[in-house]
């Protein structure tokens, strides 16, 4: 295979704050189809991991973060709240303003010709949010006359975000039963759109993949060494008060770690915590087989460090950092991304290669950013136009 035919950007962002911005905010739930019960409406996390741990024990902060954002009953992300957006917990560059989609949509097009514009195509975005990014770089992609051969592949497991997805994108959409996709839908320029839980349900083809903001949300193992003694980070009810959980180390080596310390050694050289998610890895050696396949190339977008850093689990809930541990499923739970790790889990493939990591800040740049700043500032309507382009663009 001729590596050059599939390749992974990585793009690093190196600021750790969310700024609030205006921006229209979701869909109310009483305009979007009901999917709550009286039975989920008493449902509580912290009760189901109570009751989990008492009888079996603590669990990985995998399990416990992974349950936080996904519980079909009472999940962050599953839930009808406004998640995104300065009514939400946290905000996105493409929520900011529309120069970072745009600019995706560049470079995604320039990448394409060099593979010499392979139709049929898609476009494959992992956890895509309210989809404003997606729209924008439909828009561009409309505009430039590269819409033909092309279908959308959204892969979300959350039912509402879905549908918050397909209202902004599409002029119609409905759920699908017995097929790979949930729902499919169509844009106003006739592009398809299809919505999966799995990006393993994707179908085959020449694919471009984005992934903004996604790997930061998988789950992470946590490890911490005491006394020169490798632990796994354990969630555990707290002994002096059972209505609260916490933190807690193994008392002996978790299968986890010892898979960490033979396959990973290199971890553990000058470090007091790791953190690693073996979804990640699993995540891109599926796109490593796509490519391998088919061909394409991805764009990895997210928080994260080049392996220096090992500590950097959290929650955000209005903006603000959050006890993690504190009302589960009402804060969204997040991990800087180790870029040095997905490397090597993409060099593990060795189906495909990487560039980077760079900040997002150079990466813009180097689109043409301020170019395309100069352009929209003039033709903005009003002030606050202007300053919003402007925030979008720092």
């Amino acid at each position: 295979m001729n590596l050059r035919a599939s390749r992974v950007i990585f793009n690093q962002i190196r600021c750790y704050c969310y700024k609030p911005v205006r921006r229209v905010s979701l869909p109310p739930a009483s305009k979007l189809a009901p999917k709550a019960s009286a039975c989920v409406d008493n449902f509580s996390l912290k009760n189901e991991f109570k009751s989990r741990i008492l009888a079996t024990g603590p669990i990985p902060v995998a399990a416990y973060m992974k349950q936080v954002l996904t519980n079909p009953a009472g999940g962050y992300y599953m839930n009808e709240a406004d998640v995104f957006g300065s009514k939400g917990d946290f905000v996105t560059s493409p929520e900011i303003g529309q120069i970072f989609g745009e600019l995706v949509a560049a470079w995604c097009l320039n990448e394409w010709t060099k593979f010499g514009k392979p139709t049929p195509y898609q476009l494959i975005e992992l956890g895509p949010g309210k989809g404003t990014m997606m729209r924008d770089i439909l828009r561009v992609f409309k505009r430039l006359g590269a819409s033909e051969g092309l279908s959308v592949h959204l892969v979300d497991m959350s039912e509402h975000l879905s549908e918050v997805q397909a209202e902004l994108l599409c002029r119609s959409s409905e759920e699908c039963a017995d097929k790979a996709y949930y729902r499919a839908g169509v844009t106003r320029a006739g592009t398809k759109v299809f919505w999966y839980r799995h990006l393993e349900d994707v179908p085959a083809g020449f694919s471009i993949v984005l992934a903004h903001e996604f790997f930061d949300a998988l789950p992470i193992h946590k490890f911490q060494k005491q006394e020169n003694v490798w632990k796994e980070v354990l969630v555990d009810v707290d002994s002096d008060n059972k209505d609260k959980l916490r933190f807690v180390l193994s008392k002996a080596e978790t299968p986890m770690l010892k898979l960490v310390l033979n396959n990973y050694p290199e971890l553990v050289k000058d470090r007091d915590h790791i953190e690693i998610s073996l979804d990640s890895e699993s995540i891109i050696r599926q796109i490593a087989q796509r490519f391998n396949a088919t061909g394409g190339f991805a764009l990895v977008v997210d928080y994260g460090h080049t392996g220096e850093k090992g500590d950097t689990f959290r929650a955000f809930k209005n903006h603000k950092l959050h006890d993690p541990l504190e009302e589960p499923g009402s804060a969204d739970l997040t991990a800087d991304v180790d870029f040095s790790l997905l490397n090597r889990f993409c060099e593990n493939t060795g189906q495909i290669f990487t560039m980077g990591p760079i900040d997002q800040g150079s990466f813009l740049e180097m689109a043409g950013a301020k170019d395309r700043l100069e352009v929209l500032l003039a033709n903005a309507k009003s002030e606050e136009e202007r300053h919003r382009l402007s925030d979008g663009y720092k």
